[in-house]
């Protein structure tokens, strides 16, 4: 007798690939393994029998193992794996079936491929997918986008997968096209900040105030049990704790050398930014500080041409603690978020996702690495009904299309700033000294804090109601006559004959 069919299948059987593959057995999937390896699938079948994985050995066997309607999941590295996986398998796809890419891939490259499947008779969707490895094994947070046809087909076994948490199953509809990997994109986008914000507070921590590692992870571990409660800050308090397993009595932290790596998407979120006009100065500050510190060896030429005092405790002259740096994460962490998720509605916007941000960050309060207590917020404050669509939509209800504005483009009006929106804006008044301390000592100390000054200066241009863009006006139309608009008169363009104009305290000049 023929093996049952199998419900659904896994292509790319990595890290990340294998343990979304479980998750799918444990949810009740017969699931249909391959892998550009012939001899992963049986490995992954052979490790875990109670999965009761099917092994196929190639495109042909894995489309013939699956009952039909089909899905595939498809878990390869971004780029060229993805197309020719998609060219392995389209021959073989009939009318219902679909694709998912829950890879890292470009949003560009998911608007191609949506395009090339639109005349096909199977659907595509890209989809995000954050949690790392024990995420996609226990729960991650699911970011789907394209078509909603494959989304109403997917969501019962999405939602069976994903992460949980009180505000129901961490998967939504992200929106039309590459919807799902944009909103992904720029999650890891949000990470980049995030991680950039806490390294900085850990370094003023220790070597601005002196604090020892036990210290530390004792402030992390409480500032995690309140509005800093975080997966990012809960794991840097367990950081502090770590001992180094090659040196008895030392901390593992100190023996990794200062160099991070970046797999590229804080460089697409910064470009896809740019496109947009949207400002994201800490994303920004965050990725061009991984860049410096891959230059390890220009930073140790440059650190003994400038050589400094090295002593501890050296923000203890500035009359700073350690509250004044809380403060300062906290209020760099909503400018972060307030950055990311303009980039989202304005990409929405652009590009026609009609992304519901409140359900954004719904899906990201589990699973997720940049799940966080305030997330619920976030949802609250683009829940308002300046952000709600014609049907209700951004409620987030759990029901219908709720990943959809809900309505036409342009039915639904656009959020606020979330650090405009009431809350977050008294929170920030709140911890504006701190924040400012922070910054003023480090500056002052020689200690580099590129992301909590990026964000602080963001949001002093945010607030300025007029700064200094007039005088970069005037030279544009001075050296080449690009024009500019003036105050009493906005919209229409004026230019001056900068070399002949009259001269303040010339005769003719008026008083």
């Amino acid at each position: 007798m023929s093996a049952p069919a199998c419900t659904i299948a896994m292509v790319g059987l990595g890290v990340m690939g294998g343990s979304l593959a479980r998750n799918l057995a444990r949810s009740g999937q017969r699931v249909a393994l391959f892998d550009r390896d012939p001899a992963a699938a049986a490995r992954l079948a052979a490790r875990h029998p109670e999965a009761r994985f099917v092994a196929c050995d190639s495109a042909a066997s894995l489309v013939a193992s699956l009952a039909r309607p089909r899905a595939i999941v498809l878990l390869v590295p971004a780029g060229a794996p993805v197309d020719d996986a998609l060219a392995a398998l389209a021959p073989r796809l009939v009318a219902g079936d679909v694709v998912v890419d829950a890879g890292n891939s470009f949003f560009r490259d998911t608007d191609r491929r949506a395009e090339a499947a639109r005349s096909a008779p199977w659907h595509f969707v890209g989809m995000g997918v954050s949690g790392g490895s024990e995420g996609a094994l226990l729960g991650p947070a699911l970011m789907p986008g394209g078509d909603p046809a494959a989304w109403a087909r997917l969501r019962p076994v999405l939602e069976s997968i994903a992460a949980v948490s009180a505000s129901g199953p961490c998967v939504t509809d992200c929106g039309r096209g590459s919807a799902g990997h944009f909103v992904k994109m720029v999650h890891n986008g949000i990470e980049y900040g995030d991680m950039q914000l806490i390294a900085e507070t850990a370094s003023l921590l220790r070597d601005g105030l002196g604090l020892s590692p036990a210290r530390c992870a004792e402030t992390f571990a409480a500032w995690n049990a309140a509005e800093l409660e975080s997966y990012l800050v809960e794991i840097t308090a367990t950081i502090f704790r770590t001992a180094d397993p090659e040196i008895p009595g030392a901390l593992l932290l100190d023996a990794i050398l200062d160099r991070a790596e970046q797999k590229g998407t804080g460089r697409w979120t910064i470009n896809a930014a740019l496109e947009l006009g949207v400002p994201i100065p800490t994303i920004t500050a965050a990725v061009d500080a991984r860049l410096l510190s891959a230059a390890r060896e220009r930073r140790l030429e440059a650190s003994a041409l400038f050589p400094r005092a090295d002593a501890p405790a050296r923000l203890g002259s500035a009359d700073l603690g350690v509250d004044d740096l809380r403060a300062a994460l906290y209020a760099a962490k909503i400018a972060s978020y307030s950055q990311g998720f303009d980039l989202l509605a304005r990409a929405s916007a652009a590009y026609d996702y009609g992304t519901n941000l409140a359900e954004i960050a719904r899906i990201w309060t589990a699973g997720c690495i940049i799940r966080a207590g305030l997330l619920g917020r976030v949802r609250g404050a683009f829940s308002e009904p300046a952000s709600t669509s014609a049907s209700g939509a951004a409620s987030g209800s759990g029901s219908g299309s709720e990943g959809r504005s809900g309505g036409p483009p342009g039915s639904a009006a656009p959020p606020p700033l979330l650090v405009l929106a009431p809350a977050f804006a008294a929170e920030i008044r709140e911890r504006l000294p701190g924040w400012r301390r922070t910054v003023a000592a480090a500056t002052h100390a020689g200690i580099a804090v590129p992301g909590l000054s990026a964000s602080l200066a963001w949001f002093d241009a945010l607030i300025t109601a007029r700064g200094s863009a007039s005088l970069i006006q005037a030279q544009r139309d001075y050296f080449g006559h690009h024009g500019y608009e003036r105050v009493d008169a906005p919209g229409r363009a004026v230019h001056t004959d900068w070399p002949s104009a009259r001269r303040l305290g010339d005769p003719d000049a008026g008083a």
